[in-house]
């Protein structure tokens, strides 16, 4: 079985208040990535990204003074473009879910897991937070990046992020 994890494909990562050019590319590469997993009938799970109004005045908030996924707001909800039917969400308060890592540790006890793809927003925050959480809970399963299915905050970011998780033996294609 092999487990797809999306990280953050957030309209406000996409196109809307820290959105990129580079992220807007990588949507459909994605949705196709999804739809393959599906057609497959292997377990897509998604990440949300999810802040409240006070955002603010929260740590992340003063160091990245920039509202994004407020829940329940338009930015906060995950690309239309992508099939979220049928898939868990993770509601994440912060870079990493420690949820999400608890999750599949469980699941691995009573599944046999092949592998384990991570895509999505931003290479450099969300998506190496939990590559390397996942890793740290499941160090012997492989773990992959789609590098042409993630975009992060600058193309450089996103090129010194891929070569950290190369260094922690995450497979980069």
């Amino acid at each position: 079985m092999k487990i797809l994890i999306v990280v953050d494909m957030q309209n406000d990562f996409i196109d809307g208040s820290l959105g990129t050019s580079e992220a807007v590319k990588i949507v459909p590469a994605v949705a196709k990535k999804i739809e393959q997993y599906k057609k497959e009938n292997q377990i897509v799970i998604f990440t949300r990204d999810t802040h409240e109004k006070n955002y603010l005045q929260t740590q992340e908030g003063k160091n990245l003074p920039v509202e994004h996924c407020i829940e329940d707001t338009l930015g906060w909800q995950i690309s239309k473009e992508l099939k979220t039917s049928d898939s868990k969400i993770f509601d994440k308060r912060t870079f990493g879910s420690v949820a999400l890592g608890k999750f599949l540790l469980e699941y691995a006890q009573d599944h046999v897991i092949k592998e384990i793809e991570v895509v999505g927003l931003c290479t450099d925050i969300c998506v190496i937070s939990n590559a390397l959480l996942i890793k740290a809970f499941l160090p012997e399963i492989k773990i992959v990046v789609d590098s042409s299915c993630c975009a992060g905050v600058t193309p450089e970011s996103h090129t010194r992020a891929l070569e950290a998780m190369k260094m922690c033996q995450i497979e980069i294609c």
